[in-house]
């Protein structure tokens, strides 16, 4: 079932502030700590906007650092992109930004301070084994036979497993914390492992490498975290959080609290399956518009406003929540609506001959590029009056007006062209058409109109009333355009919750290309400019049109208005 949340809730910032009022913390110290083995998907941003937005907020910091302690996963390329991400969504961290493996050294030092202190030993056991050992959620596990080794057996193995002497996955470091714990975590859980993987900064310097539960508090603790946030699937690692932090010479104690998941439908969040549909080309990259990347969304259109007002909007709870796509689409309008020129583009492009207008002749029809509701939006938020207001836009006898508003045999209430029915072509004439041409299959291929001379920029001498409005472009002057429309990748809400693999419910309509034609103006539109197409939705310039040798524009989100609804958009 699809949750939206649509009332704001931060019981976190309840918790920094009573700390903050009690004297328990004197300023707010978060991080944010992406392990580079992908790109950040919109459930990261949430994690973003929190941990950055709130420091921000109490005057604080939130430092930024990479969680690479599997070198066999990491690449330089997502460390970077990751940060374009971040910045991107307009948060800095300053001289504040860290890796894990700038603390191995501590690390290691303080996983001999728990072998010394009776709290750490070298398991032999194969990882299968360790988990026949561990047990079940309503039966205990059972003690290792290594469990009882002694101190100087123990750090003699683990410093030569530091050494190179034994084989990947031959022995691993275990804290010896209860074996009966209810909470499986808690469990003896591995603190290192044998890893052989050239590390992208410490290169063959180390063989092997901490867990993220042993390494992750550790380094809140030397970077003098406060607040600890995480989602809530970590929630039943906090004891061991606690536990390590109780057990090893750290100048502080952190406070992990954990925060709901933001869980977009009609897609995957995990990193393993978004990297199958990069390596399978099942999506063009990382960046494709239908994936749920931050990179994703920002070459489809989205801009960093309209990420933070969706993350504003869901909020931060305790429950998960699954999240209508929509809802970002609300965000993405309301941030665009006063910002993107509108603009005239037909996308499924049907000739019209306006049959008594002179062949040669050219006018110019200016068009405003904001509605009055839109300039008053602009006043709203600062934004002052756009420039240009308006804009030249050439009409003549040939023009090309979109397939779906014409008709043969309309239903009632189709208030588009039909034959002997009658339109206003945008801010020019109203025509009626007359005839149409038709190809071997019956296809309308020319519609042939008249068109009334008099009522040029919505002017109706005689006060008849035209109740259809079209958009159009200019045969003769207009630019071809691809343009690129994108639905959610998955036909289903949920493809995690499916019993079939989720490479079989990809969308076979996900993405659809067009070759349309845009008003001129739209020619010179630079890589990164938004527009509303009148009617059509809103649309951004892709990377794509420096070398595709014309003009490429991707949807970012369809208009909401009832004409779209009808007109199947």
């Amino acid at each position: 079932m699809t949750v939206e949340t649509t009332t704001p809730t931060n019981f976190i910032k309840s918790i920094i502030e009573e700390d903050l009022r009690s004297g328990k913390h004197k300023t707010v110290i978060t991080r944010f700590p992406p392990e580079p083995n992908g790109y950040l998907h919109i459930g990261h941003a949430k994690a973003i906007c929190i941990n950055f937005g709130l420091a921000k907020e109490f005057g604080g910091r939130c430092n930024m650092r990479f969680d690479d302690t599997n070198p066999a996963k990491e690449e330089t390329e997502f460390v970077n992109s990751i940060q374009n991400d971040i910045r991107w969504l307009g948060f800095e961290w300053g001289e504040h930004l860290y890796f894990c493996s700038d603390y191995f050294e501590r690390f290691y030092e303080m996983a001999e301070h728990l072998i010394k202190t009776g709290k750490a030993y070298v398991e032999d056991l194969t990882a299968e084994e360790i988990r026949e050992h561990r047990g079940t959620l309503t039966e205990p596990g059972k003690n290792s036979p290594h469990r009882d080794r002694g101190v100087e057996e123990n750090l003699d193995l683990f410093r030569r497993m530091r050494a190179g002497e034994f084989p990947d996955g031959a022995r691993v470091l275990r804290a010896k914390i209860d074996m009966a714990s209810p909470n499986m975590n808690m469990r003896d859980p591995t603190l290192y492992r044998i890893r052989r993987a050239h590390h992208h900064r410490t290169g063959d310097d180390w063989c092997i490498y901490p867990m993220y539960d042993y390494s992750h508090p550790i380094n809140d603790a030397l970077e003098g975290v406060t607040h600890s946030l995480c989602s809530l699937e970590f929630e039943n690692h906090r004891p061991l959080y606690d536990w390590v932090l109780d057990n090893v010479p750290v100048p502080c104690h952190p406070q992990q609290i954990e925060f709901a998941r933001l869980n977009l439908t009609y897609t995957v969040m995990s990193k393993r399956k978004l990297l199958e549909l990069v390596t399978t080309k099942t999506v063009r990259g990382w960046d494709d518009p239908r994936m749920p990347t931050l990179a994703g969304f920002r070459r489809k259109g989205y801009t960093p406003e309209s990420i933070r007002d969706f993350i504003e909007t869901v909020g931060v709870g305790k429950a998960d929540a699954w999240i209508d796509p929509s809802i970002l689409e609300d965000a993405l309008r309301n941030d665009l609506n006063p910002k993107a020129p509108r603009m005239m583009a037909v996308m499924r492009p049907l000739k019209l001959v306006i049959t008594n207008w002179p062949e040669d002749q050219v006018e110019e029809v200016e068009v405003p590029c904001f509605p009055d509701d839109a300039l008053e939006l602009r006043t709203e938020r600062g934004l002052g009056a756009p420039e240009p207001a308006s804009r030249k836009v050439p009409f003549g006898r040939e023009i090309y007006i979109e397939q779906d508003d014409f008709m043969l045999d309309p239903p009632k209430k189709f208030f588009r062209l039909k034959p002997g029915g009658e339109v206003r072509l945008r801010r020019a004439y109203i025509v009626k058409c007359e005839s149409v041409v038709q190809d071997d299959e019956g296809r309308v291929v020319e519609v042939h109109c008249t068109y009334d001379p008099e009522t040029r920029g919505g002017n109706t001498p005689d006060g008849r009333k035209v109740q259809g409005t079209l958009h159009w472009a200019s045969a003769r002057h207009g630019v071809q355009a691809e343009i690129r429309l994108y639905e959610p990748l998955f036909s289903v809400e949920r493809p995690d919750a499916e019993k079939r693999d989720y490479r079989e419910l990809i969308n076979p309509d996900s993405l659809t290309v067009l070759q349309g034609v845009v008003e001129p103006g739209l020619g010179q539109a630079k890589v990164g400019e938004r527009f509303q197409f009148e009617r059509q939705g809103y649309f951004m310039v892709d990377s794509d049109s420096s070398t595709a040798g014309k003009q490429v524009f991707n949807r970012i989100a369809p208009l909401r208005s009832g004409w779209a609804k009808q007109a199947g958009k």
